[in-house]
């Protein structure tokens, strides 16, 4: 799983940017290859996405950015295409706006978004998205989600769930009620 990459922009395409971190180059997929410049240092933060059929870097100039991202592939129907071209054409603060605000039309104004789409990503993330460190109020709900977290379950996997746990469990149990969560 990767954070972040430092490196220098080496190439620049209509949908991706090559990032030379110590002699290897990371094709890495983004919004909007554009407001990067040649030989410019940058610090990309990184979604890594692994299908059957592709392994994919997708690259984006903010973590809030790359958090939406994630939280929109989370939705049904929406995938990475879909989600970078939301990306590309608004700024994340409107996006997050519109969705909180249950704004359609602005959301359908995305190429690749029609109604029914819109609609799902209101219903999947309202009242999700401010919540950005997951509404962990205390140091317990840290650690469960630390140990989640290594165990390779995403932010968005765990947004559904940790606000189900039993606050009243010892750790060990809180971690053993999120897994068999996971499974439902």
């Amino acid at each position: 799983m990767y954070a972040y990459i430092l490196g220098v922009i080496s190439e620049i395409q209509p949908t991706n940017v090559v990032l030379d971190n110590q002699g290897i180059g990371y094709l890495i997929v983004t919004p909007n290859p554009y407001i990067y410049k040649l030989g410019e240092n940058v610090k990309m933060y990184i979604h890594h996405h692994v299908r059957e059929d592709q392994d994919t870097l997708y690259g984006f100039d903010t973590k809030e950015s790359r958090n939406l991202f994630e939280d929109l592939i989370s939705v049904s129907g929406i995938g990475p295409k879909s989600a970078l071209s939301i990306l590309a054409s608004g700024k994340p603060d409107q996006i997050e706006y519109a969705i909180e605000n249950q704004d359609v039309k602005f959301l359908t104004k995305f190429p690749g978004i029609g109604p029914k789409s819109a609609q799902q990503i209101i219903l999947d993330l309202k009242g999700k998205l401010d919540k950005k460190a997951m509404d962990v109020t205390s140091n317990q709900k840290d650690e469960v989600q630390e140990a989640l977290m290594a165990l390779g379950y995403s932010a968005s996997e765990l947004r559904k769930i940790l606000s189900k746990l039993d606050p009243a469990l010892p750790i060990e149990k809180r971690i053993k009620q999120a897994l068999q969560l996971m499974m439902k």
